[in-house]
């Protein structure tokens, strides 16, 4: 049996057992953590510039299309949490925080951020981010039913696009770069032009 523990105002990062929603809530930091299965992961302090442009950019294009639609945007910091099989806080062991976020139902959206998997997640890489973070998100995404997660490059300038198959599995487009434009069945009529999402970035 796990140990119990009090949590007051912040996370242990060495506490061997898993923490919960429930514990996520009573923290009072200001720092930004995501949960894991029950682990930690600390956020970045602050996103870098080129980061935010990027966001930016494919949250305006993003809102722009689904205007009137009953699909909602919503760009970080957004909770987003993974219910296995109880929607209760203490039995919600994921919560990410996508760049991106785009929820076509909304049943799913309440006070707290999102209670299921979104539609589409967008995450955009930064230097901080390491493998182990991408691989773990990549499963997560890809378990609970995303049906569509994007991977943006601002240092490359490069977009890759995972779709959830009939399979329950994702399956990678080719890159694309600046200059492709992307289109997704997802959404019929969605179009992301790379030189308008990378507009601005110039490293």
């Amino acid at each position: 049996m796990e140990k119990e523990i009090d949590i007051v105002c912040e996370p242990d990062m060495l506490y061997p057992g898993k923490y919960s929603y429930a514990d996520y809530l009573k923290w009072t930091i200001d720092e930004r953590f995501e949960l894991i299965k029950g682990k930690v992961f600390k956020m970045s302090p602050a996103p870098s510039s080129t980061h935010q442009l990027v966001s930016t950019n494919l949250v305006v294009g993003l809102s722009i299309f689904f205007g009137g639609k009953t699909c909602a945007v919503f760009a970080a910091p957004f909770d987003v949490r993974f219910p296995k099989k109880s929607k209760k806080d203490k039995d919600v062991y994921t919560v990410l925080q996508p760049d991106i976020s785009v929820v076509c139902d909304q049943r799913k959206i309440d006070s707290a951020g999102c209670l299921g998997a979104p539609d589409l997640v967008v995450e955009i890489l930064s230097p901080s981010n390491n493998a182990k973070e991408l691989k773990n998100k990549y499963e997560i995404y890809e378990e609970s039913g995303v049906k569509e997660y994007w991977v943006v490059s601002p240092q490359d300038k490069t977009f890759l696009s995972y779709k959830l198959n009939d399979h329950g599995k994702y399956i990678p487009t080719r890159l694309i770069v600046e200059g492709d434009i992307y289109k997704t069945d997802l959404f019929p009529g969605l179009e992301i032009n790379l030189e308008k999402v990378f507009k601005g970035v110039d490293f």
